[in-house]
C-alpha cells in the first residue's frame, strides 16, 4: 500500500464523516438508556474508580505523592487522576475498537463503509469521555490554585495518545475476528499492562535494578509510562516534557497509529466473510 492510497483512505474516511458522526451519537445516546441517573454515570463512574485506587495505594499501602506544582498541596487522589485519565482513554479506545468491528462488521456484507469507521466511532466517543474526566479534574485543581499554561499542551497529549491506542487497536481488531482468543489475550495483557505503567504508583518508587534487570528504565521505556508522566507533569507538577521527549512521543503515535491503520486496511480486504 503506497502514500497514495494511504491518503485516499483517509479522505474516504472524511467522506463517510455523516456515519462515523451517528455511530458515535448512537453509542452515547445508548450507553445509560434507561438508567435513573442517566449521564451522571459518566462522571459518576471514573469517580467511584478514582476513590477505590485513592483509598487502596493512597491510605492503605501508603504512597505519598510529591508536591504538586504551586507547592502548596500534595494529594494522591489528583496525582493518581492525571495519569488514571490517560489511562481510561488508552483502555477504551482499544477495547472500543476491538468491540467495534465485531459488533458492525457484519454490515459490511450488506452495504460498503469503510471498516475503521466503527473503530473512528468508538475512538470520538471514548474522547467524549476523556474530555468530561479531563475537564472535572482542570476544574479541582483551578480551585487548588494549581493551573498553569500547561493546561493548554494537554489536549495535545491526548490526540498523540489516541493514535497510538488506534493503531494498536485496529491491528488487535483484525486478529480478533480471526481468532477470539485475541480478545481474552488482550484483557489480561491490559491488566497487566496496567501495573507495570506508573499510574497507581510514582516512577520514583521502582527500584532502579532488579533480579539483574534495569527494572526502572524498561518501565520508563514502555510508552504508556511516557504519557501518564508527561500527563502529571503538565497538570499536577505544571511543567512541560520538553520539546524532544514530546517530539519522540508524537513520532511513535504516528508510526503506530500509521503502521496499525495500513496493517488493518490490508487484513480487512475479505474481513465479510469471517465476520
Amino acid at each position: 500500500m503506497n502514500l497514495a492510497t494511504s491518503r485516499g483512505g483517509v479522505l474516504e474516511i472524511w467522506g463517510y464523516r455523516e456515519l462515523i458522526g451517528r455511530l458515535v451519537q448512537r453509542e452515547l445516546g445508548s450507553r445509560y438508556k434507561r438508567s435513573v441517573l442517566g449521564w451522571l454515570w459518566s462522571m459518576l463512574n471514573p469517580a467511584a474508580t478514582l476513590a477505590i485506587y485513592a483509598l487502596v495505594f493512597g491510605v492503605l499501602l501508603k504512597f505519598d505523592p510529591p508536591r504538586a506544582g504551586n507547592g502548596r498541596f500534595d494529594n494522591f487522589a489528583l496525582y493518581l487522576f492525571c495519569a488514571l485519565v490517560m489511562w481510561n482513554a488508552f483502555y477504551g479506545v482499544i477495547t472500543g475498537a476491538m468491540s467495534a468491528l465485531l459488533d458492525l462488521g457484519s454490515l459490511l456484507g450488506k452495504v460498503y463503509f469503510p471498516p475503521e469507521a466503527p473503530a473512528v466511532a468508538a475512538l470520538f466517543t471514548v474522547l467524549f469521555q476523556a474530555a468530561i474526566e479531563a475537564s472535572i479534574l482542570m476544574l479541582i485543581l483551578i480551585c487548588l490554585v494549581n493551573v498553569s499554561w500547561t493546561f493548554l499542551l494537554w489536549p495535545v497529549l491526548l490526540v498523540f495518545l489516541s493514535i497510538f491506542a488506534l493503531g494498536i487497536g485496529l491491528m488487535l481488531s483484525v486478529w480478533n475476528v480471526r481468532y477470539r482468543d485475541v480478545g481474552y489475550l488482550s484483557t489480561i495483557a491490559l491488566q497487566f499492562l496496567f501495573y507495570v505503567t506508573p499510574i497507581v504508583y510514582p516512577l520514583s518508587l521502582i527500584p532502579e535494578r532488579a533480579m539483574g534487570l534495569p527494572v526502572r528504565d524498561i518501565i520508563r521505556l514502555n510508552p504508556l509510562s511516557q504519557f501518564t508522566e508527561a500527563s502529571r507533569e503538565l497538570l499536577y507538577g505544571l511543567d512541560w516534557p520538553g520539546v524532544l521527549r514530546l517530539g519522540l512521543m508524537a513520532l511513535i503515535s504516528l508510526a503506530v497509529g500509521a503502521g496499525g491503520w495500513l496493517m488493518f486496511k490490508v487484513r480487512t480486504r475479505d474481513i465479510a466473510e469471517e465476520l
